[in-house]
């Protein structure tokens, strides 16, 4: 008995804690909904040991506990998934940033050194 309330009370600070980054506005809208549902998935499953027990019997899953060491493991395969891809993108991204600001430079860099020598000589003219 004492568990499914440590169960419940760490689900409950879960989503407060959830609620609290989407409200400080640290937590994108995009991955609060991921977050918020695994909280209320949580909250479900410690309120209701029963419903952990009924659904580990319909999968053929003798030991319920380890029902829900499978569904964390696919949450956290599924978020190092998507992670993966994410940061992929925003490598693929700042390659690309860079390498445009290199040739921004570099036209930059031509652009001052033809107009520096034609103002140089054009100077030296008046003179």
């Amino acid at each position: 008995m004492i568990i499914d309330l440590v169960g419940f009370l760490v689900s409950l600070i879960f989503l407060i804690v959830v609620i609290d980054l989407m409200r400080r506005r640290l937590l994108l809208e995009q991955y609060a909904l991921f977050w918020l549902g695994m909280g209320i998935v949580l909250t479900v499953l410690s309120v209701s040991p029963g419903l952990l027990n009924h659904v580990a019997k319909v999968l053929g899953i003798y030991y319920a506990p380890s029902l829900l060491f499978l569904v964390g493991f696919l949450f956290m395969l599924g978020t190092m998934l998507h992670l993966t891809v994410v940061l992929s993108r925003l490598t693929n991204r700042t390659v690309r940033l860079t390498q445009e600001l290199g040739m921004l430079k570099a036209q930059l860099e031509t652009a001052d050194e033809y107009t520096g020598s034609r103002g140089h000589s054009e100077g030296m003219a008046d003179q």
